[in-house]
């Protein structure tokens, strides 16, 4: 499988973030019932999105960007770093441990710092999470002018689907309940200021219009 997913292209185009190695690609696969079906897929469409199921291999924790990008920032700088994290069409995907997904909003509602925390999708047993392809095919050209815009896109952004943070092992750590409710409570608190009541007015602003 060599051929259509180089196991280490050490590029300023693809960092080791930006794509999923051999390994990574197995532990992805496993999450599928066909894992064998995923890998004859992603030889013949490797630049494009999949559909897989979640609840065995892994939970997603789907977050609005500005909030998920504060709850990664804060998981490298001040916690334990995270598993892989993607931005899919203007939200943060964050993979998390199994029944993460379950407990997450039950540890939320005892949280003083809830109102702060905008509304997350968290994705478990019986549903399925959209990942973007495991390693886009680019040219040059198309490189050269995303890394010139780099500095005025947000990656997040709702045109972009990629990895933020790819995996690259069969056997990636995982955050459970405890590690995301804690990156949480310090992402709201980042946004909201010294209190849970001016979280609140954050809260509010940061609802989905409609």
């Amino acid at each position: 499988m060599s051929d259509w997913l180089p196991e280490t292209p050490r590029t300023l185009a693809f960092p080791t973030a930006a794509y999923v190695t051999l390994a990574g690609a197995d532990w992805l696969a496993s999450a599928s019932p066909h894992p064998d079906e995923m890998h004859a897929r992603w030889a013949t469409r490797p630049a494009a999105p999949s559909a897989l199921p979640c609840g065995t291999a892994f939970d997603v924790i789907n977050a609005p960007a500005l909030f998920g990008r504060r709850m990664v920032d804060r998981l490298w700088s001040d916690g334990p770093g995270s598993g892989p994290v993607a931005a899919h069409r203007g939200r943060i995907l964050l993979f998390a441990a199994p029944g993460t997904a379950q407990r997450l909003p039950a540890l939320l509602v005892w949280e003083e710092w809830a109102t702060a925390v905008p509304p997350l999708l968290c994705h478990g047993s019986g549903d399925a999470v959209t990942i973007p392809p495991l390693h886009p095919r680019r040219s040059p050209a198309v490189d050269r002018t995303a890394a010139a815009a780099a500095a005025d896109e947000d990656p997040a952004g709702p045109s972009v689907s990629r990895w933020l943070v790819a995996p690259d092992v069969r056997n990636p750590w995982l955050p459970g309940p405890d590690v995301l409710l804690w990156a949480c409570v310090r992402a709201a608190r980042s946004m909201a200021g010294p209190t849970p009541e001016a979280a609140a007015q954050h809260a509010v602003s940061l609802l989905p219009a409609g």
